[in-house]
């Protein structure tokens, strides 16, 4: 399989930490939460955590507290369509494709539910055949662009489909809870609103060759509580542990050491790090977990500054980053984890 295109798209309302920080403080909902919640909201919003700002798709920051179901589900059923289409139809025409020439669409998203899916509004909405192969997956978190990539190189592998248009889509203002526990509190204060795509074929672009090599999972149920949505109040409600970088970095390793054993290549000769920018920490406990440099988690910094924590799209946004600047070829590894708690991750070849 080959990544012969790439797209992502965010809300164009960009809003940085310390805007949020000032809205946050003439909240009559944050004003209710316990003194010392407010002093977590403060350290997260104006403390150094590799965040300086964040897409949301709010007209105003005031929007956010709108948090009645009804308008949460508003928000995604408005949004998510949008972005993923923005975003595939930038990854059509990066790899020169019509969404005519799309055999399957494959799309991804944690935080809403629609029925019939995403699938039926993106299909509509970029002229897809009608009778595209529509997949649907949800409930995967922040790990499931891998495992969608990889479904549809076992769509491309069986010969049942010539293209594939792989597409992530979070809208996380439209899964947005505030109550006293720190971990929903930090998560109201990481995660964005975006979009990211690949086209998916057989043989690779003209303009550069990104060809998938093999790809591992791990998946830990018995750590399931420690990252994942819940429901309350009838609202998701996120759950972030801190147990969370440390869990991450180690499954991460893991699949890393075996697809490589696999594979045959020595982590010597990976040239670059495509990593879910989970978060400040996660991303220094990948660090020292693997043995990396700062540059080596460069890109993916760059996307957590930029756009804060985008839940499943983050690391299409990093791949489009390190190709955007050249990074050099070879072996390039991607890797993406989160609820479940599953660690996924995949060697790449790249020739620019």
């Amino acid at each position: 399989m080959f990544i012969v295109g790439l797209g992502t798209a965010a809300p164009v309302q960009r809003y940085t930490q310390q805007q949020c920080w000032e809205v946050a403080q003439s909240s009559n909902v944050i004003a209710k939460l316990e003194p010392r919640s407010r002093a977590i909201i403060k350290r997260v919003l104006t403390g150094n955590n590799g965040i300086l700002a964040r897409h949301l798709a709010l007209d105003n920051l005031h929007e956010i507290f709108e948090m009645t179901p009804d308008a949460l589900h508003a928000r995604f059923v408005k949004n998510a369509p949008l972005l993923a289409s923005q975003a595939a139809q930038r990854a059509l025409g990066d790899a020169g494709f019509a969404p005519e020439d799309m055999d399957a669409v494959i799309i991804s998203t944690c935080t809403g539910y629609l029925c019939p899916g995403l699938t039926s509004y993106v299909t509509e909405r970029l002229g897809l055949r009608s009778d595209v192969l529509a997949l649907d997956l949800v409930g995967q978190g922040c790990s499931a662009a891998v495992p969608n990539l990889r479904a549809g190189d076992a769509l491309l592998g069986a010969g049942s489909c010539c293209r594939v248009l792989s597409i992530c889509v979070e809208v996380c203002s439209a899964a947005f809870y505030l109550d006293d526990d720190p971990g929903v509190l930090v998560s109201a204060c990481l995660f964005g609103d975006g979009a990211g795509a690949a086209v998916l074929a057989r043989e690779p672009s003209r303009k550069r060759r990104v060809q998938w090599r093999l790809a591992g999972s791990q998946v830990e149920p018995n750590h399931r509580d420690l990252l994942r949505f819940e429901q309350k109040n009838g609202i998701l409600r996120n759950v972030l542990r801190p147990q969370v970088p440390e869990l991450a970095a180690g499954l991460a390793d893991r699949v890393l050491t075996e697809v490589l054993a696999d594979s045959a290549v020595p982590r010597s000769q990976v040239r670059a790090w495509i990593f879910h920018p989970g978060g400040r920490e996660v991303l220094a406990a990948l660090r020292q977990r693997l043995g990396l440099s700062e540059k080596d988690v460069g890109w993916s910094a760059g996307v957590l500054a930029e756009f804060g924590n985008l839940s499943s799209p983050s690391v299409l946004f990093v791949l489009q980053a390190a190709l955007a600047d050249s990074a050099p070829g070879g072996y390039w590894w991607l890797s993406s984890f989160g609820a479940g708690f599953s660690a996924h991750g995949a060697l790449l070849e790249v020739e620019l």
